[in-house]
Parts: C-alpha cells; sequence; structure tokens
C-alpha cells in the first residue's frame, strides 16, 4: 500500500517562490575541487602488498598530487598511472621514481614486455574506487567537510581484515 496523502501533487506551486526546490547531484563537468563542491581523493596501493593509503584533496594540481604520492611512496617505487597530465612530474630526470601511464582510448592494460602478461594497468586501484563508492553510497551523500573521515574509516577497514588489540593500541596511541 502507498501512502497518497503525503505527497504533493504535480499542479501545486511551491510554498516559497523565494526558496526553489534543491537541485538533484552536483552535475558540474570537469574534475572536481573542494571549492566545487566535489573534493577528490587521490588513492594508491602496494600491488604486492595490497596496502591501500586514500587522501582527500583541495585539486588535481601537479602541485597536490605530488605532495601526496611523494609522501606516501618509496623513492624507487615504480608507478603505474592513467595519462593524466598531474603525473607528468614522475617523468623528470631527478625523479627517482618510474611511471608506466596507460592510455584508456587504446585498451584497458598493455603488454610491454612482450610475456603474454598485461602488467601496465590500473585496475587494482579502480575495484578499490568501487568498493569505496559503494561504502559512500549508503550515506546517501557526504558533506566535503567530513569526506576525509568516511575515506580513512574505508581505508581503515581495507588494510586491516582484523581488528586485533595491536591495531586497537596503535588507534589509540598506546
Amino acid at each position: 500500500m502507498r501512502c497518497i496523502r503525503t505527497r504533493g501533487k504535480k499542479s501545486d506551486p511551491h510554498r516559497n517562490p523565494d526558496d526553489p526546490p534543491r537541485q538533484r547531484a552536483n552535475k558540474s563537468r570537469g574534475r572536481g575541487t573542494y571549492e566545487n563542491d566535489r573534493p577528490p581523493v587521490v588513492g594508491m596501493v602496494g600491488r604486492e602488498t595490497g596496502w591501500a593509503c586514500f587522501r582527500v584533496c583541495l585539486d588535481t594540481k601537479e602541485e597536490t598530487i605530488r605532495g601526496v604520492v611523494a609522501g606516501e611512496t618509496a623513492k624507487e617505487a615504480c608507478i603505474f598511472t592513467d595519462e593524466n597530465r598531474s603525473y607528468l612530474w614522475l617523468e623528470s630526470e631527478e625523479e627517482a621514481r618510474t611511471r608506466h601511464a596507460i592510455d584508456h582510448s587504446e585498451g584497458w592494460a598493455e603488454d610491454r614486455d612482450g610475456d603474454g602478461s598485461r602488467e601496465v594497468h590500473v585496475n587494482t586501484i579502480e575495484g578499490i574506487w568501487t568498493s569505496l563508492r559503494n561504502r559512500l553510497r549508503r550515506f546517501r551523500g557526504v558533506h566535503k567537510d567530513n569526506l576525509s573521515g568516511y575515506v580513512a574509516m574505508f581505508e581503515l577497514a581495507f588494510n586491516h581484515d582484523r581488528i586485533t588489540p595491536a591495531l586497537l593500541q596503535r588507534m589509540c596511541g598506546v
């Protein structure tokens, strides 16, 4: 049974013309920033360890990405990215990290050494993005000021299969 008494009729005007109904979702095009209410999340995952790290950023400029990636990865790390221009600093002469980029317009993965294994891909982090999106979906929208807390809880749950006394001690600072 549906309750039809509480629904507004389609022909009824809005009660207050100065207060229009809210728009559903943020449909602005382009990359998100903290200012346009779509804060980007930078994510990294180790292929061998499976350890993931996520950071909510103000924007996706090269300086911002550089600070996050350089702070969270080893100096000699091999980094797999997409073709975003924010990662071009990884190819500079003074940078010890190596970058392998995949162009998604040409395929989802590449076999660059000819051994039959498509080793250049970003599917590991793409799968984790799906898990994060599904985790946040149940909250039906998260305010940008609280997003970093939700992302941190997801990172904790992803990296730790079990809650152990040692983990609780580290969380409490003991």
